[in-house]
């Protein structure tokens, strides 16, 4: 009897969790494949300690084939799925095109950035959902506080601003002043406030951190403003230029830097499969396989997911949900497959949240209990150990580094802005030519 061939749509928190899971599972009584366009998982809540020196690039870049044995990597982006001959469509970094027969499939495809109808944003902010996004962030801060330390007038070269005041936004506006900061510091410019970095955080909710706690918002909230953050909470953007950002209120904000975290949308894959969706999230059953399909399964940011906790809602979209459910898919594909054991609907209970505001200063709830300062950034650090599938003690490495060194300021020159345009995440690695480069 031929072996059953598995294939693993996406190497994010969900796809490498079900590719691990039915490796382990099945042993040799199936082939299991994972398409992805790169070689490694990017543990992207480390992404922020990236761009402002902290980590190494491959400190949160996991190797795949090294961390899944077993498992057959493939690279490439998935194109088109065809459903009815069980056939994966993609293309390979160097434009290559191939094809992946399946007789069971999981879905994790995962997010892309959410982007919104502002003129400008396109051409003028950075996204930051990747290593290329990060690495060209770090040298511009550097390359702004440089070139401004030569011109005192050049205040839009030391203004930042920041869209988007969520998870990802507060945690680039936090360490990025932190960065900044210090780095005005060490070349010992005045202190004068004028001189100073000044970093802007604006979101059009009420608080900071509004999908979290309140408690996690106040404890955000009075770090930011210790680093002299402003906090525009209940505003937007209503167009960005070369020059700056006009805000929704008539002000215009002198700047060489907007860094867009407005949040992320379902990868597009999915809306492509004319199957029953949720906001752009492929509704699956509550034993994650999809209505009609029994032979897909879908998990993590792409997939709307029962919440148990909630009835008649989906769970959000976290790299708590999608870890969690990326094991349950790869656990009820194999009890399917091999016709034994029971399948189980995905039922959750809230962790709770960490976020690294820099330094040692975080806040988090861990089970509930809310934790700020130093206790709660050592918590926020040993939970990324704890949740990190490789890399652990390189990256602890460079934390004992950090308390004891500053991080290095230097341009690498690795990363020029037209290699991370705002409409796609990383392009050259989907095989996709970059654009060419925007005006510093």
């Amino acid at each position: 009897m031929s072996r059953a061939r598995v294939v693993v749509v996406g190497g994010g928190f969900a796809g490498f969790q079900a590719a691990r899971t039915l490796r382990r599972t099945l042993g040799r009584r199936a082939d299991v494949t994972l398409l992805n366009p790169t070689d490694h998982l990017l543990y992207l809540p480390l992404l922020p300690q990236v761009a402002t020196g902290v980590l190494e690039p491959r400190r949160v870049a996991v190797s795949l084939p090294a961390a899944l044995p077993g498992v057959r990597l493939a690279l490439g982006e998935a194109e088109h799925i065809d459903l009815a001959a069980r056939t994966v469509h993609y293309r390979d970094q160097e434009g290559a095109t191939g094809q992946l027969r399946y007789d069971r499939l999981v879905l994790a495809v995962g997010s892309v950035s959410k982007l919104l109808p502002v003129p400008g944003v396109i051409e003028h902010a950075t996204g930051f959902r990747g290593l290329p996004e990060a690495l060209y962030l770090r040298d511009h801060l550097v390359r702004q506080m440089e070139l401004a330390a030569q011109d005192e007038d050049a205040t839009d070269r030391r203004t930042f601003v920041v869209v988007g005041a969520g998870y990802t936004g507060t945690e680039v506006a936090a360490q990025g002043a932190l960065f900044t900061t210090s780095m005005a510091i060490r070349r010992r410019e005045p202190a004068e406030r004028t001189r100073r970095p000044r970093w802007l955080l604006l979101d059009i909710a009420d608080r900071v951190l509004p999908e979290l706690d309140p408690r996690l918002s106040e404890t955000a909230e009075r770090v930011l403003r210790s680093r002299r953050v402003e906090i525009r909470t209940r505003t937007s953007v209503k167009e960005a230029t070369k020059d700056g950002v006009l805000l929704d209120d008539g002000e215009f904000i002198p700047t060489r830097t907007v860094v867009w975290c407005v949040g992320v949308r379902p990868d597009p894959l999915v809306g492509g499969l004319g199957l029953r969706e949720e906001r752009g999230r492929l509704v699956v059953n509550p034993t994650l396989d999809v209505p009609g399909h029994p032979e897909v399964y879908a998990c993590g940011d792409a997939a709307a997911v029962p919440d148990a906790t909630r009835p008649g809602e989906y769970t959000p979209m976290t790299a708590q949900h999608a870890t969690r459910q990326g094991r349950l898919a790869g656990r009820n594909l194999a009890a399917a497959l091999l016709g034994r054991g029971a399948v189980r609907p995905y039922v959750h209970h809230d962790l709770g949240f960490a976020v690294d505001l820099g330094g040692v200063q975080g806040a988090a709830n861990p089970l509930g209990v809310p934790l700020s300062g130093p206790l709660a950034g050592a918590v926020t650090r040993g939970y990324h150990l704890a949740a990190m599938p490789g890399n652990r003690i390189r990256v602890a490495a460079d934390w004992l580094l950090e308390a004891a060194l500053p991080p290095q300021a230097v341009q690498l020159g690795m990363i020029r802005a037209g290699s991370v345009p705002l409409d796609s995440t990383s392009p050259e690695l989907a095989g996709v030519p970059a654009p060419p480069s925007r005006e510093e």
